[in-house]
């Protein structure tokens, strides 16, 4: 069993996904609302980019790397790093996180090997300066809407916060609206929690993109206005990750997802 490209599950409530030797189980919904309530092929590409290209990060380290995803969605990408042992920050807006996200990282944490790391999720609305940004609240870090949680009291050290070693992203460039809300939200994560003025140069997170080239223009217009330089990733490095996590398409399937990495220095 492998997953299928998500253009094809879109009207499935629920899915079942087979990845790194898990079994994740997915709520989705095509609310009208959001396009970030359901699974989109930009996040399968990434989470099998991940599982392939990500490991060796985790075995270099003497503590767990912390990642940092930029529009979660129904959790896959989040998911998939804690299997390959990261702490993963995911965040998306409100909406999202209120009506899925939250439950799908909830249902499927608990069923996760002993070696996965924590997922905590919180709302970054990239729309808020980071100035106004709020490291301590464990459920928003900025928002415009109110929450319809009560926080919990979190203690200060069990919040993930900058730097992050990893800044993630899949289909979030989908509208001219957010290219710079997205860019700037990006670079104010590459910049936090580093110390400028320190005599040792700060080491700048790895910066992955994954995006779908359905507005051709668009998607040009986006890579020319990022804060960092970005570098493309081959189609057959991608064709060889999705063939090691067993997943089996055709181009055709995938046809149009692009990966763009760099180092996040400004």
């Amino acid at each position: 069993m492998h997953p299928l490209p998500a253009h094809q599950t879109k009207h499935l409530p629920t899915l079942t996904y087979p990845f790194n030797g898990c079994t994740f189980h997915f709520a989705q919904s095509s609310d009208g609302i959001s396009n970030g309530t359901a699974l989109w092929l930009g996040a399968q590409v990434l989470s099998a980019y991940a599982a392939s290209e990500l490991n060796a990060i985790r075995l270099s380290n003497q503590r767990r790397p912390k990642a940092v995803e930029l529009g979660s969605g129904i959790g896959l990408t989040a998911l998939a790093l804690s299997t390959l042992g990261y702490e993963v920050l995911a965040t998306d807006t409100s909406h999202v996180c209120n009506s899925i996200l939250r439950r799908n990282i909830s249902t499927n944490l608990r069923h996760l090997p002993d070696s996965a790391g924590p997922v905590q999720v919180r709302v970054l609305d990239w729309h808020v300066p980071s100035d106004a940004w709020n490291w301590h609240d464990p459920l928003q870090i900025a928002s415009h809407a109110r929450s319809s949680e009560v926080s919990r009291v979190v203690p200060d050290e069990g919040i993930l916060r900058p730097p992050f070693d990893l800044i993630l992203s899949s289909d979030t460039l989908y509208d001219a609206s957010l290219i710079d809300p997205f860019f700037s939200t990006l670079k104010s994560l590459c910049l936090q929690g580093r110390d400028s003025t320190s005599s040792t140069p700060p080491k700048y997170p790895l910066v992955i993109l994954a995006l779908e080239r359905r507005d051709p223009e668009l998607i040009s217009t986006a890579l020319a206005r990022a804060p960092i330089q970005l570098t493309r990733v081959p189609v057959k490095k991608l064709r060889k990750a999705l063939e090691r996590v067993g997943i089996q398409w055709r181009v055709t399937d995938w046809d149009g997802v692009e990966i763009w990495k760099g180092i996040g220095r400004p």
